[in-house]
């Protein structure tokens, strides 16, 4: 199965695969926007690498959670609102009404593809910071046709947790999105809320050999690591050549294992779980 992913920018990734075309949190608006929350203001410091009117189709969004403006900003919701489908959490859903569709971790949403195959969308947990301090609910997302073979983690915002490592337990994962900057509010606590370069290591090491696409590492003034910590980090840990960087705009395809037969034949892969609540319908 053939992947491929444009890195948009902050949370924001295209990904087509079996003639779908997915998009992650939307964010779209210029460089230098302030979001004033009652506690806290975040500002955003990176215009987006391609403008939302340049995009084309968008079948479905997949939005690890609507209350957040680094993950969904004044544009984002605009094209959100016009989008056929959008995948969030349960309360996410609740706010933004009939197009949405809420799930909760571990819940599938299943949909035919162009290609003639089954597209299986699984809710995977996530936790937005530390247990005394969660910023959520957030939940990420896993893609893998109805023949089986690896999957495509979206991490959505989450720090390393128990919750995580239960992804890489269930599903084979062949390529890893995540969501990384250490993000620190200060006025909500000091935690940080999203992947720290350390933590990232630790997720890559459970997926394999899966490539590392990091995302929602740099645009935001609330980012408290760069791109140098992570690939420091990924160095001293002996993974520099996992990390997939994707330059802005520019599209890059992977290769995963599509068949299920084929997958039993990699040391490396966990079973895929057969308890899982599906939704069926059709992007």
């Amino acid at each position: 199965m053939r992947v491929t992913v444009t890195y948009i920018g902050g949370p924001t990734a295209l990904i087509e695969i079996g003639g779908l075309r997915l998009l992650t949190d939307p964010t779209f608006d210029p460089a230098g926007t302030d979001y004033a929350f009652k506690l806290y203001t975040l500002r955003k410091l990176s215009a987006p690498a391609l403008d939302v009117n340049d995009l084309g189709r968008i079948d479905a969004v997949l939005l690890s959670h609507d209350h957040h403006a680094d993950n969904l900003d004044g544009s984002g919701r605009a094209l959100v609102a016009r989008v056929p489908h959008v995948l969030t959490t349960v309360a996410g859903a609740a706010r933004l009404g009939e197009r949405a569709v809420g799930l909760a971790p571990w819940q599938r949403y299943a949909s035919p593809m162009p290609d003639g195959d089954v597209l299986e969308i699984t809710a995977t947990p996530a936790r937005h910071g530390p247990v005394d301090g969660d910023r959520g609910p957030v939940v990420g997302f896993a893609l893998q046709t109805s023949r089986g073979g690896q999957s495509v983690y979206v991490s959505g915002d989450t720090v390393w947790y128990e919750g995580v490592a239960q992804v890489a337990r269930r599903l084979p994962v062949g390529l890893a999105l995540l969501f990384m900057g250490a993000a620190r509010v200060h006025e909500v606590g000091p935690a940080h809320l999203t992947f720290t370069a350390t933590e990232a290591v630790a997720a890559a090491r459970t997926f394999g050999d899966a490539p590392i696409v990091p995302l929602h590492y740099e645009g935001w003034a609330h980012f408290s690591e760069t791109r140098d910590d992570v690939d420091a980090a990924f160095s001293a840990a002996g993974l520099r050549d996992r990390l997939a960087w994707l330059a802005p705009g520019i599209p890059r395809t992977f290769d995963l294992v599509t068949s299920r037969s084929r997958l039993r034949n990699t040391a490396r892969s966990a079973p895929v779980q057969s308890s899982i609540e599906t939704t069926r319908s059709r992007i």
